[in-house]
């Protein structure tokens, strides 16, 4: 067993200002509180695997991809007990699928299956580049991280999608598709926001993305003091 966690979830918490901590999995409740006493904010990242469809009430259909339930079962409950805790938490690509998934909502299985008018959401060309536009809700914690609504440009690397959104969720930006692209905390006491796609990959090539992992680590200063 090993962990490997693309270098550019830290370094973009660190251009924000952050102090990024890489937590190792446990089943031991106790030792995630420990964790949770210890930081400040969490970050929910992406992987090459899908959310176990019972998560969400469903059973598996074709499309689905590799699980690792260990890992699932660990972000999970850590997610959970920070959302408690009114932690800021910030869900990346497979991490907005599982604060969707930890708020009630459900998830598409397979964009290519269960919506076969969509556009291609897995871009075979460089990551660092866009791939599509999304529309970005006026008044949303999103267009707040941007520096206001309307057009951006994103990158996309996901082949499932959120459905049904979570009770307690708002979708916050779409694809020209309909796919939904960010999710939000309707509460005003929890910064939980979800973006499908990479801004830590994007940077320098679309600079407002910084804005993001900046707003998530401001809120998690100002959680700790």
């Amino acid at each position: 067993m090993k962990y490997d966690l693309k270098a550019a979830y830290a370094d973009a918490v660190l251009r924000a200002g952050g102090l990024p901590f890489i937590l190792p999995y446990t089943d031991d409740r106790s030792l995630i509180e420990q964790y949770l006493d210890r930081v400040s904010g969490l970050l929910i990242t992406g992987g090459a695997f899908d959310i176990p469809p019972e998560a969400y009430g469903e059973q598996s259909r074709p499309g689905l991809g590799v699980l690792k339930t260990g890992r699932t079962n660990f972000e999970m409950a850590v997610l959970k007990l920070a959302l408690h805790r009114k932690l800021p938490v910030l869900g990346i690509c497979g991490g907005m699928q599982l604060l969707n998934v930890a708020f009630g909502g459900t998830l598409i299985q397979d964009i290519a299956t269960e919506l076969p008018a969509a556009k291609p959401h897995e871009q075979k060309h460089d990551r660092t580049q866009p791939h599509h536009p999304i529309e970005v809700k006026d008044q949303s914690v999103l267009a707040e991280c941007l520096g206001g609504k309307g057009q951006l440009m994103v990158n996309s690397t996901h082949h499932q999608a959120v459905k049904e959104v979570g009770p307690g969720l708002i979708a916050s930006a779409s694809a020209p598709d309909g796919v939904v692209e960010a999710i939000e905390s309707i509460a005003k006491d929890q910064f939980a926001l979800g973006v499908q796609w990479h801004p830590e990959l994007m940077l320098d090539t679309v600079p407002p993305q910084l804005g993001i992992y900046k707003l998530f680590v401001h809120r998690a200063r100002d959680r700790r003091h």
